[in-house]
């Protein structure tokens, strides 16, 4: 059995999003709280425009935070 523990879901794309555009994840957690009250794919939407994340990239990070908040 391996030590080494593959992260799935939403998560698993977070290496990739702080690579690509610069910020930590803490950072578009931030971002995503204060859109409260927007509906998921709002708050993709606004990911995509106003900072140009691709939708895979804005989809998981709007999934990990509904399933956080417990809103999944």
């Amino acid at each position: 059995m391996s030590d080494d523990v593959k992260v799935k879901g939403p998560a698993s794309y977070f290496p990739s999003i702080e690579k690509k555009y610069g910020q930590p994840i803490a950072h578009w957690l931030g971002v995503l709280a204060a859109l409260n009250g927007k509906k998921h794919m709002e708050m993709v939407a606004h990911l995509k425009t106003a900072h140009q994340l691709g939708h895979g990239h804005a989809n998981a990070l709007v999934a990990y935070h509904l399933a956080q908040a417990g809103k999944s």
